[in-house]
């Protein structure tokens, strides 16, 4: 795997998990890092490790912030590789009917992922270089019960992955959809269905007690090993699992 010296990686999601521990990979192997997350005081303790790092912090599911933060980067040089990871998993059964949770995952996990790459795909497009590695889930290939909603988002990542990637031939522009498993972080932290929240984080959940998941960085060193590749070669999908994990 190659340096990334001289390119510029912008990170959504980079105040914690598989975010954080993606732009600490990148820089260490020399790229500079674009931080972005709506938790400012977590993107500055994290710049402070990292250098160079710029923080922008931003809601990716603001439309309006995304489109201006998109022209801000492209007045710095634009971007090489962009990680959209921003993400949520409030999981909860359809009949609870908790729409506003469904909105905010559309909102966040579709919209957000397209206005990110909205924000860059127009300049990488006209330098005829670039990567954009979208954050997926193994929960868009398999859909659980009380996960149909975001299993429907993650499926949405995986569909506009695979349709941009061909979009993306023309311009010499790659796209990679990371698929990870059960990783720790504070991803299930946003199950608010406390039922459902007791399923996954408890015994034999797959967030339960006693089982080997995955760790931020083991994402993380599957993002890098997709971007390091040689232009020739474009990593399409990457599936990660912990050992353990059946689905």
């Amino acid at each position: 795997m190659g340096s990334l010296s001289g390119k510029r990686a912008w990170i959504t999601g980079a105040s914690s998990g598989i975010g954080a521990a993606t732009a600490r990979v990148l820089s260490q192997n020399g790229a500079a890092v674009v931080l972005s997350s709506r938790r400012e005081d977590r993107l500055r303790a994290l710049s402070q490790e990292l250098t160079p790092a710029v923080i922008k912090p931003v809601d990716v599911a603001n439309r309006t912030a995304m489109e201006r933060l998109g022209e801000e980067l492209e007045a710095m040089g634009g971007v090489d590789i962009l990680v959209a990871n921003a993400g949520l998993m409030p999981l909860s059964p359809i009949l609870e009917g908790r729409v506003d949770e469904w909105e905010r995952m559309i909102d966040v996990n579709v919209k957000g992922l397209l206005y990110s790459i909205n924000a860059v795909y127009p300049g990488m497009a006209r330098r005829k270089r670039g990567h954009i590695v979208n954050v997926g889930s193994v929960a868009g290939r398999f859909a659980n019960k009380n996960g149909a909603v975001y299993s429907g988002t993650k499926f949405a990542v995986r569909a506009i992955s695979d349709g941009l990637r061909k979009e993306a031939l023309a311009y010499g522009v790659r796209v990679t959809d990371i698929e990870p498993g059960a990783v720790a972080t504070e991803l299930a932290d946003s199950i608010k269905h406390e039922p459902t929240r007791k399923l996954a984080t408890g015994p034999g959940g797959v967030y339960g007690p006693g089982l080997e998941i995955l760790e931020a960085e083991d994402i993380a060193n599957a993002i890098y090993y997709a971007v390091s590749q040689p232009e020739r070669v474009n990593v399409s999908e990457l599936l990660i699992r912990p050992r353990t994990q059946e689905r």
